[in-house]
């Protein structure tokens, strides 16, 4: 097996997963780890010890605290994710409901900490407690509270997210309109927050950004998809490569190929995971400096791909769930040796008031596994060459390493605000990498075969950039990395190749890993379809009728379009419409999707009703509430509407502050005598919380979820079903599975008509 083969199941099998793993719920041990279970192992390892003592990373009599703390289950964490209006929201109800009624409460004679906000997350967003999954679940006092962490966890709403790990993207310091790379994203805690920061202004749907998020294990990439999605937003795509080759992309500018580089790229690097011994139980048992020794070349070489494809002056975030320096400062000072001027560390110190950490390191030592020290690599003997590389170790030159400013990046160590260990370096692109300004200029088709190549740029085990006739990048003399790459014409018209087609790479180039996605179509601007629209609209299937239609920004179709033969994509794009059967028969055969309502709204421009809070009670409480049941306003907008999907919309009143102070819209569906509104159960149970309302239970005969308002009425329900089945109220078939998660595309006969919605205008 070679190198690259072993690093590559290093990535896969020995990283023990990143600092946000276990947080996501990844299973038995994730759940052992917040419980701080596994009795069977004790907590002791003396080489762990005797390796951390020599380095003194920890500050002289600090070290008796540092290991009390490694020892204690780490507290859990949640993070307020959404749009900001709607994050205010949940932060109201959790300090003025959930968290009051923890106060005074005792647990197995525990007394349970009201969580507290962490010091220097923005906005009181993130929180933390002392309260254990194991609590948390078993306990009758915490119910409550749990179905709340539950129910909006699965809506999107709230992240339970190690602490730490919502360090790196706050210090990318993301712009809506950045091209984002996350390297290593899955399961993609990490990635949610940047698809946050793009959205961070509500009123603009299509940020000019996006997020591309990418991991080498094709399994790890459906969770990624999963966490992904509850965001709903058009402007993420997750691809599926060996981050140490991630393949260089291209966008259409104009008419010609320009090579894409990110203004940000957070690079979450597999590692030894030696932070994450309060949670991950099982490395105190199996920590050996080994593992830091064979993750080093992977780690840099990754790292190094990230800064080729970082714009200049922009910004990468390097870091690990370790607190090894062989991982840690070694990587960042090979890195920035070889750049040869190009990168410079940024002062970060000031960025998040209130968070503790420790400055970087200059001087540190190798060991091996057996406990034998090295102190630069001239020691090293010629049978450890294959296992100690000179990049591990601290430069000789004084000047050089000064200049390097090895103090700016942060270590985070657990003792001092009761987290995991942790690594941040902050990296910021002064000039193009130097074996990219000294690459010879490559035009025409020699540019495109040479950009379609996935060979590693360098071997940073060496510290020597690659040959550059072998560089990937095709860069020009004396403009460096940003040179514009010109394809030729008969590439995007090959025999293999359809218009707007997105297909998987030819098998011949790579072989594949993992599941063979479907096709991304775009939908062209002349389907009888949706004549009337502008569109980025895409679906799954070349043939047959589209099941569900999805919506991708611009920029995204751009990326999609011009690099399929490129890189594997396993998901992209936000469900905007639904297949409706039964609206066939009057030209309505698409219903909206509510996954994607929030980003079509602004170009919806007709059946917009608008309703207030008590109506959206109703409307969310009731499966399908007759006319009669809805207030006189609502009623005198949907009387004159033909069947179809409406849009149901409720504006906040600013001159009651005690009313939801937060916009929503649903989807939903104008029957015969009543409507419908088509929303998943989590976040109908998420907009009755916010309204104050207390959710006791569900009739699913009837429909109808219960709640402290509407209980005490329930018992006239079964008549006035009876009643509307008697006045002959048709409900839309496949209502109930319309908002179930996408099972892929159906091969069966096209659409020939949307409904009056489609005349939406939707941007391009």
């Amino acid at each position: 097996m070679g190198r690259r083969s072993r690093c590559r199941r290093l990535q896969q099998q020995q990283r023990p997963e990143s600092a946000e793993d276990r947080a996501e719920g990844g299973g038995k041990r994730g759940e052992a780890g917040w419980e701080g279970g596994y009795p069977e192992i004790v907590k002791e390892n003396k080489l762990f010890e005797h390796y951390y003592r020599e380095l003194k990373i920890v500050p002289e009599g600090e070290w008796d605290q540092f290991m009390d703390a490694l020892r204690e289950p780490l507290p859990a964490t949640l993070r307020i994710t959404g749009y900001k209006s709607h994050a205010k929201e949940i932060l109201h109800c959790l300090k003025n409901k959930y968290f009051k009624e923890l106060e005074d409460l005792e647990v197995d004679g525990q007394k349970v900490e009201v969580p507290q906000p962490l010091s220097w997350y923005p906005e009181e967003l993130a929180w933390h407690t002392n309260l254990s999954r194991k609590i948390l679940r078993k306990s009758p006092q915490l119910e409550k509270f749990h179905q709340f962490l539950v129910s909006e966890t699965e809506s999107g709403n709230i992240s339970r997210q190690e602490a730490v790990s919502m360090i790196p993207p706050l210090l990318l310091n993301v712009q809506p309109h950045h091209k984002i790379l996350d390297m290593c994203a899955a399961p993609g805690s990490k990635t949610t927050q940047l698809i946050e920061m793009l959205h961070a202004d509500m009123s603009v749907p299509f940020p000019e950004g996006f997020v591309i998020a990418n991991d080498v294990d094709n399994k790890r990439c459906y969770l990624l998809v999963h966490q992904a999605k509850r965001l709903s937003s058009p402007c993420i795509m997750v691809v599926n490569h060996d981050a140490s080759s991630i393949p260089r992309l291209q966008m259409d500018v104009g008419g010609t190929k320009e090579i894409l580089f990110y203004d940000r790229i957070l690079c979450d690097v597999p590692c030894s995971g030696d932070g994450t011994m309060r949670k991950n139980i099982d490395v105190w048992k199996k920590w050996t400096t080994l593992n830091s020794l064979q993750l080093h070349g992977l780690q840099l070489r990754i790292a190094t791909r990230g800064a080729e494809q970082l714009a200049e002056g922009g910004r990468m975030v390097y870091s690990t769930c370790s607190l090894n320096p062989v991982e840690d400062e070694a990587v960042i000072a090979s890195l920035l040796e070889k750049s040869e001027g190009a990168l410079e560390l940024a002062d970060v110190s000031n960025e998040l008031p209130g968070l503790k950490w420790m400055p970087g390191i200059t001087q540190w030592k190798v060991m091996t596994k057996d406990g034998q020290w090295f102190a630069d690599w001239d020691a090293v003997p010629h049978s450890r060459h294959t296992q100690i590389r000179p990049t591990m170790f601290p430069l000789k030159d004084p000047e050089k390493l000064q200049a390097m400013h090895l103090e700016r990046c942060l270590r985070i160590l657990p003792h001092h605000q009761n987290t995991g260990g942790f690594f941040v370096a902050v990296l910021v692109k002064k000039s193009s990498m130097p074996w990219n300004k000294r690459q010879p200029k490559l035009q025409g088709k020699s540019a495109d075969t040479r950009g379609s190549t996935q060979l590693s740029p360098a071997d940073p085990t060496e510290g020597t950039p690659a040959d550059p006739s072998k560089l990937e990048s095709p860069s020009v003399t004396g403009t460096g990395d940003t040179e514009i790459a010109h394809a030729p014409e008969d590439l995007e018209s090959n025999g293999n190749r359809k218009d707007g087609v997105c297909g998987p790479p030819p098998s011949k180039k790579r072989k594949l890993f993992g599941f063979k996605e479907d096709p991304f179509v775009f939908i062209p601007e002349d389907d009888p379809l949706f004549p009337p629209i502008e569109m980025n609209l895409l679906t799954r299937t070349t043939e047959g009728k589209k099941r569900q239609l999805y919506m991708v920004s611009k920029e995204l179709r751009n990326v999609l379009l011009n690099n399929s033969e490129r890189m594997k994509v396993i998901n992209t794009g936000i469900k905007v419409w639904c297949r409706n059967n039964s609206g066939e028969e009057f030209d309505c055969a698409f219903r909206l999707a509510q996954e994607g309502i929030y980003t079509l709204y602004p170009f919806i421009n007709s059946r917009i009703i608008t309703v207030s809070m008590e109506d959206v009670k109703i409307l969310l409480t009731q499966e399908n509430p007759f006319f009669r049941k809805l207030s006189s306003e609502t009623y005198s907008q949907a009387k004159d509407l033909a069947k179809g999907s409406i849009v149901l919309k409720y504006e906040p009143d600013s001159a009651n502050p005690d009313s939801l102070q937060c916009p929503i819209v649903l989807c939903g569906w104008r029957g015969k005598a009543s409507i419908r509104t088509f929303v998943p159960k989590n976040e109908r149970l998420h907009y009755l919380r916010m309204m104050g309302l207390e959710v006791l239970g569900e009739k699913k005969k009837e429909g109808v979820i219960l709640t402290n308002e509407n209980a005490a009425s329930t018992g006239q329900l079964e008549n006035e079903v009876t009643e509307g089945q008697r006045a002959g109220e048709t409900h839309s078939p496949d209502a109930r599975e319309a908002d179930s998660p996408d099972a892929g595309e159906s091969d069966s006969p096209d659409v020939t008509a949307g409904c009056d919605l489609a005349e939406a205008h939707l941007p391009r």
